[in-house]
């Protein structure tokens, strides 16, 4: 009876989650249509038909930001991926800098090191008799990159950690070395944890990128606020923001849908 019982639950929990789904392929084909028919109607309504001006601005400048938070999330995981074992280490010397290191990154507000950045990074480099600019949305990149550092070592280190200390020593009796017991036995289930808090962590700093427009890159903030200023139409201003807004969702929102598959997938397993 129990059997049945787990079956019947099952097949109910599958059959909310696919109507779930549906609906949800439903209210995105409404969307998308309602779009696309605003646009082919802004010909006859000024704000739609400045938002139909604007679009191809608005799409290229989402791509700045696509673009600093996939090489911020790509230089912080190759340091976190150097700083997590170190912050492990046996040597004192080597783990106190390690944690100190993360500890401020992690807590330090993403605004504030977007200054520091900003400020701290000369404008240019001068190598040998070349001189090469030190444009703002790398020092941003650099920026963000710092904090992804921290967070993604603190991940890194609890997923080591997370694997029970039997591994270890059943790979000792083996003879294998620290080196590659970390290497063939430990690192391959530390990725499978670590994907879904890495995209998550993405997620949050292909958000923040939001801020790069404060110090004057070129991004999809400030091409809105450029585009708001033209217009100088309130309903304008608003649709505008709301298109940003849009962006941001549309781009992070299947990151956390496929995050929480993956955690699914993971408890499963």
């Amino acid at each position: 009876m129990a059997p049945d019982t787990l079956a019947a639950t099952a097949a109910a929990i599958d059959g909310t989650g696919r109507r779930g789904a549906r609906w949800r392929l439903l209210a995105l084909a409404a969307l998308v249509v309602s779009i696309v028919a605003l646009l082919l109607a802004g010909s006859r309504l000024p704000t739609l038909a400045a938002l139909r001006t604007w679009a191809p601005a608005l799409g290229e400048a989402m791509l700045v930001n696509v673009g600093i938070s996939l090489l911020a999330i790509a230089l912080g995981t190759l340091a976190g991926l150097l700083l997590g074992p170190l912050s492990l280490a046996r040597l004192a010397p080597l783990r106190w800098p390690v944690r100190a290191y993360v500890q401020v990154f992690r807590n330090a507000p993403i605004l504030v090191l977007i200054y520091f950045s900003t400020y701290v990074f000369p404008f240019e480099l001068d190598i040998g008799h070349a001189v090469l600019p030190f444009p703002d949305w790398f020092k941003v990149t650099l920026g963000l990159a710092l904090p992804a550092s921290a967070n993604f070592a603190e991940i890194f280190r609890g997923a080591i950690q997370s694997i029970p200390r039997a591994q270890w020593d059943a790979a000792r009796s083996l003879a294998y070395s620290r080196a590659q017991t970390f290497r063939w036995i430990i690192l391959p289930q530390c990725l499978r944890r670590m994907l879904p808090p890495w995209m998550n962590l993405y997620a949050s700093i292909t958000m923040a990128t939001a801020l790069a427009s404060l110090v004057g890159v070129h991004d999809l903030l400030d091409t809105a606020q450029v585009a708001s200023n033209t217009v100088a139409r309130a309903d304008f201003t608003v649709l505008v923001y709301f298109v940003v807004l849009a962006l941001f969702f549309a781009y992070c929102y299947p990151i956390a849908r496929f995050t929480r598959f993956l955690e699914r997938r993971h408890a499963r397993s």
